[in-house]
């Protein structure tokens, strides 16, 4: 990842490329920052400037031909944070080929500030590891946004989000062959190096003593054995507790029930989960939140072999539940399973989990709603928390004759229903439901509160980009549940 410094500045550099906001006034032009009184926005007409959000124009300075504009839509007014967080990331991805830009937005405010740091940062990420140097036209080193210098401890934390987000799409982009569970353990303890988070690995032999079945029973055809990785933040004001889950299949071949090729394209993308749920929590000590976070990163290779889990093998799952496996391609719910019922043991204030767990979440909400599933206080507090940072969640329902749908002959439940094409997601939120613990060892206690994200359809970009999000890895669900974070140390 090429990652540019970000700075607050009174004036632009000389040899910067500025770019000045375009927004849609009473059918009107209008133009910010000190751009605001130029003739430039009666030129708009014949240069294509319309205000819209998401276009971008390259002009030369009237007043000074030596320095060229890139007039980018902010949309219609009142402006708001998100207008300017997507517009920034709309400049910041097309202007990489210039070394330093300047953001003239005109923004006084920490909020609006904040939003254009995280916006320019979020669009200028570029992932070149993989290619050879004569191909790599990323020059971007230096984001500079007027505006007032008492602002300038407001860029810390969109530095913090924005390379939260930067991390999750760097492994996900990070082929199969050098990420796989070991490696990915690897990477998470380099990440986190230097905060005060505790790791813990279980390995084959420790999955196996600790009755971690479903890791196990899903990453036993790999040559590349499992791993479970259990990260730890607490501060010592903290009065709440959150526990992270993330689905960490590092490739998925879909095991003996087995994808086809085309299907298998873009399978590294399978531990999206486990990538967000390490960057948030990283977050949070980056952050030094008041709050403790507990995140499980379920990491296991599904692939084809001698060894691997068939279809009608039984898999104990952690705490004692069996699992009737009938397609080892929903092998995302049995890692999952172990996650949540280790998590459960502890008894959080609120369990998360992550995963690219279903097609069928495509089906049902497209490409840019994730589908919540689980607590309906705890959803609706995360919904709000979305809009605020320009990220989409729907809540979904879980009725409960879908349960039934999980029965097995010889097992306490079956990972899928055979046949079945009807709530794909909703039948993968009822499974997971399943292995939620209870608040308290009363046997009336009432569940932990849980929300389960699939993320399926949203992980990843294959469109072109719009706002913040690139094509390729999204990084969704990261800047909320660092928010989610905030809110809870804050409480």
């Amino acid at each position: 990842m090429n990652k540019p410094s970000c700075a607050l500045v009174n004036k632009p550099f000389s040899g910067s490329v500025v770019v000045v906001g375009a927004s849609v006034s009473k059918k009107k032009i209008a133009l910010s920052g000190s751009y605001s009184s130029s003739s430039l926005a009666s030129l708009s007409a014949p240069l294509g400037i319309t205000g819209e959000a998401d276009t971008f124009t390259r002009v030369v300075d009237p007043t000074n031909p030596k320095r060229v504009l890139a007039i980018v839509g902010l949309g219609p007014t009142p402006l708001t944070p998100q207008a300017l967080r997507n517009a920034a990331a709309v400049a910041s991805r097309r202007l990489t080929d210039s070394s330093t830009i300047t953001f003239d937005f005109g923004a006084e405010s920490e909020e609006d500030i904040e939003a254009i740091a995280e916006g320019a940062l979020l669009g200028s990420y570029s992932f070149q590891k993989y290619k050879s140097s004569s191909s790599n036209s990323y020059k971007l080193e230096r984001i500079e946004i007027i505006a007032p210098k008492k602002f300038a401890p407001t860029l810390s934390r969109s530095e913090i989000t924005s390379s939260s987000v930067a991390l999750v799409k760097d492994l996900v982009n990070t082929p199969a062959n050098d990420l796989y569970p070991a490696s990915f353990a690897t990477a998470a303890q380099e990440a986190i190096k230097g905060l005060p988070i505790k790791a813990t690995i279980w390995d084959e032999k420790a999955l196996a003593k600790d009755g971690f079945g479903g890791i196990l029973g899903v990453g036993q055809g790999s040559s590349r054995p499992p791993r479970l990785m259990k990260l730890e933040y607490s501060s010592r004001q903290a009065r709440h507790k959150i526990a992270l889950v993330g689905k960490g299949i590092t490739f998925d071949t879909g095991g003996l029930s087995l994808k086809s090729g085309a299907g298998m394209i873009g399978m590294k993308y399978d531990m999206t989960g486990a990538a967000t749920v390490l960057a948030v929590i990283r977050a949070a000590a980056q952050l030094k939140l008041k709050v403790k976070i507990t995140a499980w990163l379920c990491l296991a290779e599904n692939m084809p072999s001698g060894t691997a889990t068939r279809p009608n093998d039984v898999l104990t799952i952690r705490g004692g539940k069996t699992v009737e496996v009938l397609n080892t391609d929903a092998e995302g719910r049995l890692v999952l399973a172990d996650g949540l019922a280790a998590a459960s043991e502890e008894k959080p204030d609120l369990i998360i989990d992550v995963a690219t767990l279903t097609g069928a979440a495509t089906t049902a909400l497209g490409t840019r709603y994730t589908g919540a599933m689980g607590d309906e206080r705890s959803i609706s507090h995360l919904v709000e928390l979305g809009k605020a940072v320009g990220e989409t969640f729907w809540h979904m329902p879980l009725p409960e004759e879908i349960r039934a749908y999980l029965n097995s002959d010889i097992a306490d439940l079956a990972n899928i229903k055979q046949g079945n094409t009807a709530a794909g997601m909703l039948v993968g939120a009822t499974f997971l439901q399943q292995f939620i613990g209870k608040t308290s060892d009363k046997d009336d206690a009432p569940l932990i509160p849980w929300i389960h994200l699939d993320v399926a359809n949203t992980a990843n970009n294959a469109g072109a980009p719009f706002g913040v999000v690139a094509s390729g890895p999204t990084g969704v669900a990261v800047r909320t549940l660092i928010k989610l974070s905030e809110s809870f140390a804050a409480a």
